[in-house]
């Protein structure tokens, strides 16, 4: 797989990110409508799309939370490319580029619904904490937190 820094308004962005959504519309049903508006991002420059064979199969971004923080956003890879390490290496990739930046943590938010999302980040060293805004009181929302390495 190689990958290409992008915009998030990349067309190949924006084509996974709709198959994310639709994912997630299966997985929550109406309660994502919930979740939508936290979704959407201002026009960006970091966002990743990894390649396979010429075509778009797994995307990510990050968005500066803070001068040390920034938070990993919109993490897919279709269906018939999972299990391959290509979430692993694109979040490493994300990880490698907010240091570059100057960042030095990461966070993200992802759904109770999503085990496999939620053990990827556990294994790579991201631990749970309390649910940070915009995502306080919303409880299928797991929030979760590392340190990077500089």
């Amino acid at each position: 797989m190689f990958t290409c820094k992008l915009s998030n308004t990349h067309a190949d962005f924006c084509a996974l990110t709709q198959a994310l959504d639709a994912e997630l519309n299966a997985r929550y049903g109406k309660e994502q409508s919930l979740y939508d508006k936290h979704n959407v991002i201002d026009p960006i420059e970091t966002a990743l799309v990894g390649y396979e064979d010429g075509l778009p199969v797994v995307c990510g971004c990050f968005k500066k939370i803070d001068d040390i923080t920034v938070e990993i956003k919109r993490m897919f890879v279709l269906p018939v490319y999972r299990r391959r390490g290509f979430s692993s290496q694109i979040l490493g990739e994300l990880e490698a580029w907010a240091v570059a930046c100057g960042f030095s943590h990461a966070q993200l938010e992802t759904g109770k619904a999503q085990p496999e999302a939620i053990a990827l980040y556990t294994k790579i060293g991201y631990e749970v904490i309390p649910n940070y805004a915009p995502y306080v009181g919303m409880e299928n929302s797991v929030c979760m937190h590392k340190a990077l390495r500089s």
